[in-house]
């Protein structure tokens, strides 16, 4: 990989006669930067793909090809990527249906509006990852009609498919009204009993770990299940005795389901698997009592995952802030708070609570600077990148607390270019506030000097337009190819040393 090369072909600010030119001596690797720029005409992407089939996709994908571009034969992954966006031609759909390379069928397979008659052709395909990618994506029609396809492995992606017609996924939980599956991924591996090795050395193996087969195509069908229970087309009815089936994961897959009776909530906050419980806690169907047991739920997670609960009751997020590690997020519930329960976290005495309330970006001028202001390193913290606060603000905080606000101070968006160098002065340093500084706007040349004495920081601060044109080229020769890429691509890399870099045409 030409790294120096590959950064030119993302520099927002290469003109497009020097694209041309990159175009033409292109390779897999410049051609990937290149099919990302955004002032890429249609004609440059045609000749990119024509010299460099693979990004063909990427193309594709961003709206810079059409049908008439493209030639199934010589270029048949760009020609699916445009099926797959709906751009390609009927006949492309019946071209690869009746394609040697099964790759090539199983992509199509996953595309939608295909001609009826190539649709027939995939349900019938002999190779079962073919119908299994169809019947993924395909309509309720279609999906109903292979519900009782012989193959195990068609049936779990039926099952898994949100448009399969309700009555035909409760039909697939219990197998009644389908004929019995004759085969399965795990007997087509081998003879069965099969049971098939977690820690199987085969790079090209695609079982699932533990996969097995005594003949009943036991793993399938538990799969079936498992995909069924968590679709949510299917009926609720069809699904809540499963909250006593002797499988862990299928028990899992009931607890994050929103229309469940209470009585089925209730028993799996009782369930033995933590993560079945981790699950239901974060489900926003469970009621109050329901949250308030498991805010007492010592299970791994289970804690955490309430505090995510959009309905949890503010007493007990704010007991459960300083019970258990959240992290800097912004909780649905705060995002949700109302002005008067903004106040009353405001002014808690619990400074987790006061610390998830920073976390909002959206805060009254009173609120925001009385939490700018908080005698604790963790609620200041949370507050700092919060727009509007003041450079006296912002400096005041570091003379507070120090290294452990650095790099959320210099993260603000209104630091200024004054306060952002001196921070690169700050010791102790901390090398996450000069990340921090090499990637802000307002970094002066003389902090981002100080940031590419950090090996860790230097490629960000390589690519920051406001580095002297000088240090930028200085950088194109770097030991560090990250550091060479990231000055190629500056956009204030002169002109005419990016003409240089490119062979001659």
């Amino acid at each position: 990989m030409n790294h120096v090369l590959c950064g030119l072909a993302a520099n927002a600010a290469l003109p497009s006669e020097l694209v041309n030119r990159l175009i033409a001596v292109a390779d897999a690797d410049i051609a990937m930067y290149l099919a990302g720029r955004a002032d890429l005409s249609r004609a440059q992407a045609v000749a990119l793909v024509s010299r460099v089939e693979e990004c063909g996709v990427q193309l594709a994908y961003e709206g810079m090809l059409t049908a008439a571009d493209v030639d199934p034969a010589a270029q048949p992954d760009a020609a699916l990527a445009l099926l797959r966006e709906g751009a390609g031609s009927p006949e492309w759909a019946r071209l690869f249906a009746a394609d040697p390379v099964p790759e090539r069928r199983e992509k199509l397979a996953g595309c939608s509006g295909l001609p009826a008659d190539a649709v027939e052709a995939l349900a019938a395909d002999p190779d079962v990852r073919v119908v299994a990618e169809l019947a993924s994506w395909t309509t309720p029609e279609v999906a109903a009609g292979l519900a009782g396809h012989p193959h195990a492995e068609v049936r779990r992606a039926v099952a898994a498919n949100e448009v399969t017609p309700p009555d035909v996924l409760a039909a697939l939980i219990t197998g009644e009204g389908l004929p019995p599956a004759q085969r399965c991924l795990a007997c087509d591996h081998g003879a069965t009993p099969f049971v098939h090795d977690p820690q199987c050395p085969r790079r090209d193996c695609q079982l699932r770990p533990g996969a097995s087969c005594d003949g009943s195509h036991e793993s399938t069908m538990q799969d079936i299940q498992e995909a069924a229970l968590q679709n949510p087309a299917t009926p609720a009815e069809a699904v809540v005795d499963f909250a006593y089936h002797p499988s862990n994961l299928v028990r899992w897959a009931l607890a994050a389901r929103p229309d469940l009776p209470p009585e089925v909530y209730r028993r799996l906050a009782t369930d033995p698997v933590p993560g079945v419980r981790a699950d239901l806690a974060e489900n926003p169907a469970i009621d109050d009592a329901l949250i308030r047991t498991l805010a007492g739920d010592h299970g791994h997670d289970v804690r955490r995952r309430l505090a995510h609960n959009p309905h949890v009751p503010l007493d007990v997020l704010t007991h459960l802030a300083g019970a258990t590690k959240i992290g800097a997020t912004l909780l649905p519930r705060i995002a949700a708070a109302s002005p008067a329960e903004i106040q009353q976290l405001a002014q808690s005495r619990n400074s987790a609570a006061r610390m998830l309330l920073a976390q909002r970006r959206d805060l009254a001028p009173e609120v925001r600077d009385a939490l700018a202001g908080d005698s604790d390193a963790k609620v200041v913290k949370s507050i700092a990148p919060h727009p509007g606060l003041t450079e006296a603000q912002l400096r005041a905080m570091v003379d507070r607390h120090g290294v452990q606000v650095l790099a959320k101070v210099a993260s603000n968006p209104d630091a200024s270019p004054a306060l952002l160098e001196d921070l690169t002065r700050h010791e102790p340093s901390a090398q996450k506030a000069l990340r921090e500084i090499a990637r802000h706007h307002n970094a002066t040349a003389q902090a981002l000097l100080a940031c590419l004495a950090d090996g860790q920081t230097r490629p960000i601060a390589a690519g920051h337009p406001a580095l002297p044109p000088p240090v930028i080229v200085e950088l194109l020769t770097d030991a560090d190819r990250q550091v060479a890429e990231a000055a190629a691509a500056n956009p204030s890399l002169p002109r005419s040393v990016m003409s240089d870099l490119l062979p001659r045409p």
